[in-house]
């Protein structure tokens, strides 16, 4: 079997196990497409939600990536939580899956995109997140559109399939440096929307840039974000850095 067909059978075979779903986390990174066969990446990331009367909640992630041939892109990595009052510890062991559909033959690029989030804990359940990711270019600057279910297992299986977006405009300034804007929301079960009220819905502006390190390239970007957080404003900055090597 093909790598292309293995992944078009592990990513049905998963949608098909996940059949109901998960709370959403009130952030992420946006899902981005390439064709960069070989590639591999070691993965940082860091992310917080900051919200009035509340303490800072902090997520810290590392994990590693694999371009296998370009079509596909799998990763896995292990995400944290802790607070501005409670210690850093485990929350989820992820695998990340990206099927890349379109090779240029059409104005947009299209990958089907899908992430298994297992907890620390049964308690916390197991969350299966998929959904098409979107890329195209207007000139010098990418467009990216995301639009992602999410299901739970376990402890989460009562909750209905929730509906999630991405958005992102990255524009090529100058070489090793980007500029644009990201944003995020969660919208409630995906056939019957949470009350506007309920929703969470951010938005704000990133940087992005590149410099080369030896036989690869280190790649950052970070973003700060303002808006609601399941009905409560709050504030999100996100960071990545990663070494493409």
């Amino acid at each position: 079997m093909t790598p292309r067909l293995f992944a078009a059978s592990l990513l049905a075979a998963a949608a098909a196990l996940f059949a109901d779903t998960a709370a959403a986390d009130p952030g992420y990174y946006v899902v981005t497409i390439y064709n960069d066969p070989g590639l591999r990446t070691v993965d940082f990331r860091y992310w917080n939600v900051s919200r009035h009367n509340r303490p800072t909640t902090t997520w810290p992630e590392v994990g590693f990536g694999w371009n296998v041939n370009g079509d596909w892109y799998t990763e896995v990595f292990v995400s944290y939580i802790g607070s501005s009052r409670l210690p850093t510890e485990l929350s989820t062991v992820n695998w990340q899956n990206d099927l890349l559909l379109t090779h240029g033959q059409y104005p947009f690029d299209l990958a089907i995109h899908t992430q298994l989030a297992v907890g620390d804990s049964h308690a916390e359940g197991r969350t299966f997140e998929f959904g098409p990711a979107l890329q195209t270019d207007f000139g010098r600057t990418q467009v990216n559109a995301n639009v992602f279910f999410e299901r739970g297992l376990g402890a989460l299986a009562s909750e209905p399939t929730q509906l999630k977006y991405q958005w992102q405009l990255r524009h090529r300034w100058r070489p090793g440096l980007h500029f644009g804007a990201q944003g995020f929301g969660e919208l409630g079960p995906w056939d019957h929307w949470s009350p506007r009220d309920d929703q969470s819905h951010r938005a704000g502006p990133a940087l992005f840039g590149s410099v080369p390190a030896g036989p690869g390239t280190i790649g950052w970007q970070a973003a700060y974000l303002t808006g609601s957080t399941y009905g409560r404003h709050g504030h999100m900055l996100s960071l990545r850095v990663k070494y493409d090597y």
